[in-house]
């Protein structure tokens, strides 16, 4: 009777992640972490994801622990490929036209029925994405259970989402026409930042994958801004995690989506220090065979060693082939595979400059290894991510949307081998010291995980 009691008073959180492979990762890792402050999880996939997990993960990967469980939802898109990320406007459709909230619904029912009938706790909070938050605030309000929400993403990227309806209101957006582009209309400084009247009000708490000395100004403003709940900051969570010194999961939960090929750390090991250009466009990027063709070109032509990561879903329409004479050119220093573990390779001491898409992850997990960026956003906060590593955080370059090999082989021998290259990587290893300080003990990532669990997810209602 005792081990019920202990179960039934453990807290019980339910973590719904976007649909997409960097959502998931980062919200894996927080279930991880409050899985090892006693929480009991419940983890939900959209079975689409549960079936890619368990084909590049092995069919035993979501078994779980007793205590941390995977569940499915549907997510009533068309079947796609699975070996390809699924349509991002499609899904993003069907979270705001409520595709997934009679799903969630009935699987938080589900879940209350079996705390009574077996010992598993009932459900005491939702972790919930927020770019899900249409769906699990209404589900959080009906159950009358507190909702963080986390946002994937910087602050900054956050404030500029805050600021799209008053943007439309007030005619600044959508552009009308290319005139927009040159009569100085996008020179014009932003001087309101009113909040915008959404459902994030209704949340216990904003978490941000970020940490304070990162984005002081940006995070100060949010703290001030009416109608927003406690923000907590938990970046880089992947150095709070490394803090857990037996993690039960370490080993029976991964995070891809596509099947990590481990060859490359070999190769690596093969090469000098910071002499390694690393390539990946992450999960959903994708481009043209021109745009394939001219970055191959490029890199090949700055006689640079690369490890690049091509998904087989890259190129748009169709497969994602280099033509022979660069495999040939480059068959000495050049290796390319599907993808990879990244955090482990851009941690290896032989890379020295990542070309990335400037998604949220890649950006805070290349700023965590010390390593600078060549930028190429593809969209979403890609493009504020960018411009802050380049303008703000001195970290970055960013190379033209219209790609010409002159222009990456340039840049790239800028990034490893030149000038600004050098200020690049000592402002990186400056950012990472920082980093480790934030997530270190009594920094602020530490202190704000902390309080996210004390102050708002193991609070008793």
């Amino acid at each position: 009777m005792a081990s019920t009691t202990v179960a039934h008073n453990k807290p019980h959180a339910v973590c719904v992640p976007v649909p997409v492979q960097s959502h998931i990762k980062a919200m894996l890792k927080l279930a991880k972490l409050l899985h090892n402050r006693g929480f009991h999880i419940t983890f939900v996939n959209t079975e689409f994801n549960h079936r890619r997990f368990l084909k590049s993960q092995g069919p035993n990967s979501l078994d779980g622990l007793p205590d941390f469980r995977f569940e499915t939802i549907p997510d009533g898109l068309p079947d796609s490929d699975e070996g390809a990320t699924q349509d991002v406007t499609l899904l993003a459709e069907a979270v705001v036209k409520d595709g997934f909230l009679a799903p969630f619904r009935n699987l938080l029912i589900k879940l209350k029925d079996a705390a009574t009938s077996n010992n598993n706790p009932p459900v005491t909070c939702i972790v919930s994405d927020g770019f899900m938050s249409p769906f699990a605030i209404k589900s959080a309000e009906e159950i009358g259970l507190p909702i963080a929400l986390f946002f994937t993403i910087a602050a900054c990227s956050f404030m500029g989402f805050k600021q799209f309806r008053t943007l439309v209101e007030k005619g600044r957006a959508p552009l009308k026409d290319e005139s927009c582009l040159t009569n100085g209309f996008l020179d014009e400084v932003i001087d309101w930042i009113p909040g915008m009247e959404d459902e994030v009000h209704k949340a216990a708490a904003i978490v941000l994958l970020t940490f304070d000395t990162l984005e002081k100004e940006v995070l100060s403003a949010l703290s001030s801004m009416p109608n927003i709940p406690p923000v907590y900051t938990i970046g880089p969570i992947e150095s709070l995690l490394n803090q857990i010194p037996k993690d039960p999961l370490k080993n029976s939960v991964g995070y891809s989506l596509w099947k990590e090929e481990t060859e490359c750390l070999q190769w690596l090991n093969s090469k000098a220090p910071n002499s390694v250009v690393y390539v990946n466009f992450g999960s959903i990027t994708v481009m043209t065979p021109n745009q394939l063709v001219e970055f191959g070109w490029g890199l090949a032509n700055s006689k640079l060693p690369f490890f690049w990561v091509i998904r087989p879903d890259l190129v748009v329409g169709e497969s994602a082939i280099l033509p022979p004479e660069f495999v040939a050119e480059t068959k000495e220093r050049g290796l390319v595979a599907s993808w990879c573990p990244q955090e482990q390779v851009l941690n290896h001491a032989s890379v020295g400059g990542f070309l990335t898409h400037s998604g949220w992850n890649s950006t805070l997990e290349s700023l965590t290894a010390g390593v600078p960026m060549l930028c190429w956003p593809y969209f979403g906060d890609q493009q504020t991510d960018c411009y802050y590593t380049c303008n703000e955080w001195g970290i970055g370059m960013e190379i033209d949307n219209d790609v010409k090999r002159d222009e990456v082989e340039k840049l790239i021998k800028e990034l490893m081998e030149g000038e600004k290259g050098k200020k690049m990587k000592n402002k990186a290893m400056e950012w990472k010291k920082l980093a480790e300080e934030a997530t270190g003990p009594h920094g602020s990532s530490s202190t704000g995980f902390d309080n996210l669990v004390n102050q708002v997810l193991s609070r008793k209602s």
